[in-house]
């Protein structure tokens, strides 16, 4: 089964609604915004490498509110327990019997903040609830419920007293973008509007959870055409034979490469896959999963190189596909 045109328009408008509803609160980074709601309606998560101010939190609040979801923040320190992510059991003396209490990880929006502050011990208390949304405590499942997206961020500065991100927990997240410093247009609107405390409470609802979760079964059925698939196929080869590349593109990589080619094309209107969908998303969906070895900052080669090279060196289906 597979999507119709008319539910794909539908998808087309929604998605479009939702975008222009969060750029109230982020101005001018509509590219940001689409790639943030692509991935919770792909059920991922997202990692934003960035500055500080340049709007992370915002973008988390942001789109929390416009999908009626609730929203937590998590300030990742190096004294920061699994148990403060997770949740605890604690004895009630007066019942005679132990209670879940639930971690800020049980909302539908997680800001996990400057995650690589955190120890090794408690960054994994998020690979669980990153790859099967739910936790266990003590033995016993809780699930998180869905929507369920988790944000985290990371400082490209300050790196004294961190602890970098192991690949197998880089390539849980679905995408990696940054938000960046906004044009000249968008900080003069922003300094114009000064008076604003919080942008994030300019935005209001527009869905409910359920539509997220209709919508995230509308781009499951976005049809994939084989040479589509062959074109993710050969590129996760090709990357691993690369120059100065110790570890390429994963077959976890690859699903994630389809699933947000899905949701891509729908918001894009279309019931089908295009290859420029995966070449728009090459860098986000690549640029975390793709490990260089150390030969390669002598080289001056740094992972968008390879991403360049590799679309370059990787040729396309020609046909029309999805015709």
């Amino acid at each position: 089964m597979t999507i119709s045109h008319e539910q794909a328009e539908w998808f087309r408008s929604t998605f479009d609604q939702l975008t222009d509803n969060m750029e109230k609160a982020v101005l001018g980074k509509r590219h940001v915004v689409r790639l943030a709601l692509t991935c919770l309606l792909s059920e991922g998560h997202i990692l934003l490498e960035d500055f500080p101010g340049t709007g992370k939190t915002m973008l988390a609040r942001a789109l929390a509110n416009t999908v009626q979801g609730s929203h937590a923040r998590i300030q990742f320190t190096p004294d920061l327990l699994p148990s403060d992510v997770t949740g605890v059991t604690v004895y009630d003396q007066h019942k005679g019997t132990f209670e879940f209490h639930p971690g800020p990880i049980f909302h539908t929006i997680v800001l996990a903040d400057e995650i690589n502050r955190a120890s090794p011990k408690t960054q994994s208390a998020l690979l669980e609830v990153m790859e099967e949304s739910q936790v266990t405590v003590d033995g016993v499942a809780h699930p998180v419920g869905k929507p369920f997206l988790v944000i985290a961020t990371q400082n490209p500065i300050e790196q004294a007293g961190t602890y970098r991100l192991p690949e197998a927990q880089l390539d849980r997240f679905l995408m990696k973008t940054s938000v960046g410093y906004p044009d000249r247009q968008a900080t003069v609107e922003l300094l114009n509007n000064a008076a604003v405390r919080d942008r994030a409470a300019l935005v209001t609802p527009v869905i409910t959870a359920a539509t997220i979760a209709q919508m995230s079964g509308l781009a499951d059925e976005v049809y994939v055409d084989p040479a589509v698939v062959g074109y993710v196929a050969e590129l996760a080869e090709e990357s691993r034979r690369q120059p100065h590349v110790k570890l390429g593109l994963s077959p976890r990589g690859c699903l994630a490469f389809v699933r947000v080619a899905k949701t891509w094309a729908a918001a894009d209107g279309r019931d089908h896959v295009v290859p420029d969908d995966i070449k728009d998303l090459a860098e986000p969906v690549l640029s975390h999963r793709l490990l260089l070895d150390a030969e390669a900052q002598f080289s001056g080669v740094d992972v968008q190189t390879v991403i360049s090279r590799l679309l370059d060196g990787v040729a396309p289906p020609t046909d029309r596909v999805g015709a």
